[in-house]
């Protein structure tokens, strides 16, 4: 009996597979995900918790690689001939503490993508090339994208020390993002994860005013920039930002 090696650090999906490391089917959930009536999904889990493994199996199974599929539980139950074009955003990596770093990685990203893809960029901001993307990929292949964003929340956590960078960070994202809905006809699936909660991006200081996160998070006789956080008490987990000057 051959003994497997343990993917330890590995997080691309065709290496494992090609590799013969150990995996643990997930595939199952990939098509769920495919059966059920909804689009947009959502996974907050803690770091290395294996969401950036999922978000690769869901690029090579949507992007019809069947071989690496053998084996497992999808495999019988998918029709692998039709692929669809997948436009995907890692926001794992990178350095997020200056201003216009999350719109020159998003660009960077999109514009490597569609090079690949043998999609011309137009220029135009993020959510703009985003959005001519998804639908440029979408007319060409005759069907809807799939689009993964992995740690969509990166930018926002990276900086919490500094609440002018991470509210910067935060509207570049929330454009970013905007361009999903303006391009929804045009996409199948849309997965994205995050180490916080999706459900609102932020929240209004008329809302952190009223919840009294200001009076709970304060610091007594210390002028500070107060950033608005509730705090999961059970995963400790980011729910949702926002900035005010103390």
């Amino acid at each position: 009996m051959v003994r497997r090696r343990l993917p330890i650090g590995i997080q691309t999906f065709r290496e494992i597979r090609e590799e013969g490391y150990y995996y643990v089917d997930k595939t199952a959930y990939a098509r769920r995900l495919a059966d059920d009536a909804g689009k947009h999904y959502f996974l907050s889990r803690p770091r290395r918790f294996g969401k950036s493994l999922f978000v690769d199996t869901l690029k090579e199974l949507y992007e019809g690689g069947e071989a690496l599929f053998r084996g497992l539980a999808v495999h019988d139950d998918w029709d692998w001939s039709r692929s669809r074009p997948v436009v995907r955003l890692d926001f794992s990596g990178g350095n997020f503490n200056r201003a216009g770093c999350v719109e020159e990685s998003a660009v960077a990203q999109i514009d490597d993508t569609g090079r690949r893809a043998g999609v011309e960029s137009r220029g135009g901001s993020a959510p703009v090339r985003f959005r001519r993307l998804i639908e440029a990929l979408s007319e060409r292949a005759g069907c809807r994208a799939v689009v993964l964003v992995d740690e969509y929340d990166k930018p926002i956590l990276d900086v919490l020390d500094d609440p002018e960078q991470a509210k910067a960070n935060r509207d570049d994202l929330r454009g970013l993002y905007g361009a999903l809905k303006a391009s929804d006809a045009h996409v199948e699936l849309t997965f994205i994860t995050g180490a916080s909660k999706f459900s609102k991006v932020s929240i209004s200081l008329a809302q952190l005013k009223e919840r009294r996160y200001a009076e709970k998070y304060r610091v007594p006789d210390r002028a500070v920039h107060l950033l608005g956080v509730e705090i999961s008490s059970e995963s400790r987990n980011v729910l949702r930002l926002e900035t005010e000057r103390a």
